[in-house]
């Protein structure tokens, strides 16, 4: 996506926290696999859909700068009598590294009422990101425990776990089943395409929102995942969507977070497509299981050939998720999930082509695991 000058007066438009990148690195985070709807821009900048709103976000000096591009436009439109032609808008020109704050509109600096639409951006900014969870002092007490991962670590600071939406991240996972980062990324824009509701052009790039569970649940639905392109994994996203939309209720997917790990764990493992290694990751990444341990084959490799672990394990069963889940719980401790999100970014990054090839992963590399079917 090619970035164009923005107006003079952009610069008012873009907001900023406090966010050293030992607290957070946008490069490493946003494509780690984790989630699989941001793209990098322009070199630094990173636009995608969060809280069915579209952001650009940056890093410059010790802070996070974003702005959010509003629907005002594509509403007026719906309300003219004609239909339109879509209009194409601009990204907006982030903040350059070296700018003075004075010349920005520095968040901190103003006064706001906890209504107020900057102090609700900066809200799902914080919970996305957790950054309320101190990131330095963790990797400290995990290198302190695990010298493999104090080595490896030092190069890769500012790797934190997502706190994603619960349905968004739940019917994505389902996709990652013998898949890697950049195709599954393109199955998630095909799906939000033809299901999610329009927000915005970007230039020539049109965004939209993540699909709701009824959306998908439709009697026509798996025929149209399956011409997407998402082969048998179309049975098990539609079928899952409808569990969520008949039977658990976002709602109730959303009160996992308040559950035990275990029984989160439990109730998703319940749902089609859905196993051991799609179940921790929304335990991690949406429902608040800090200890959650996604185990895939690279995972797997990571545990046997650098800690021992599930010695003579000849394949990724259940019982062997679970002991390696275990050992990594009693080496690095309540927030065991983080460190290991931090150990699996650097094999992925390790794993990508020269940057002259484009920069994506290898085949095989991303959340991808194990066998066909639901994993």
């Amino acid at each position: 996506m090619k970035l164009r000058a923005a107006p003079a007066a952009c610069p008012a438009l873009w907001r900023s926290l406090p966010c050293p990148q030992a607290e957070l690195r946008l490069d490493l985070v946003l494509s780690s696999g984790q989630t699989f709807r941001w793209r990098e821009s322009s070199p630094g900048c990173w636009t995608g859909v969060l809280a069915g709103r579209v952001w650009t976000l940056t890093q410059a000096g010790e802070r996070l700068w974003y702005t959010v591009y509003g629907e005002e436009e594509e509403a007026a439109e719906r309300h003219r009598p004609t239909t339109p032609v879509p209009k194409r808008r601009r990204l907006q020109q982030p903040p350059a590294s070296g700018r003075s704050p004075e010349h920005l509109h520095n968040a901190d600096a103003i006064a706001e009422s906890p209504g107020s639409p900057g102090a609700e951006t900066d809200r799902i900014l914080r919970d996305y990101f957790q950054l309320d969870v101190g990131l330095p002092a963790l990797y400290q007490a995990w290198g302190a425990a695990d010298p493999h991962f104090r080595k490896v670590a030092a190069d890769f600071p500012g790797v934190r776990v997502l706190r994603q939406d619960p349905v968004e991240c739940l019917l994505s996972f389902i996709c990652t089943s013998n898949n890697h980062v950049a195709r599954i990324t393109a199955m998630i824009e095909r799906l939000c395409r033809a299901f999610g509701r329009r927000l915005c052009h970007l230039d020539s790039q049109p965004f939209h929102t993540f699909p709701t569970p009824q959306a998908l649940a439709g009697a026509k639905a798996e025929a149209q995942l399956r011409a997407l392109g998402f082969g048998y994994r179309a049975k098990f996203v539609s079928q899952s969507a409808r569990a969520i939309a008949e039977e658990l209720g976002t709602e109730g997917l959303c009160g996992l977070r308040a559950v035990p790990y275990a029984e989160a764990r439990r109730v998703l493992c319940s749902l089609p497509g859905v196993g051991t290694k799609v179940a921790d990751c929304v335990c991690l990444m949406a429902l608040d299981k800090a200890e959650a341990v996604p185990v895939d084959t690279h995972v797997w490799q990571i545990a046997q050939q650098c800690y021992g672990a599930a010695p003579g394990a000849r394949s990724l069963t259940a019982r062997v998720h679970k002991e390696i889940g275990d050992f990594f719980r009693g080496l690095w401790g309540p927030y065991a999930g983080w460190a290991q999100a931090v150990l699996f970014c650097v094999d992925l990054r390790k794993g990508r082509e020269p940057a002259s090839s484009g920069g994506q992963p290898r085949g095989g590399r991303g959340r991808a695991g194990g066998k066909a079917g639901p994993s």
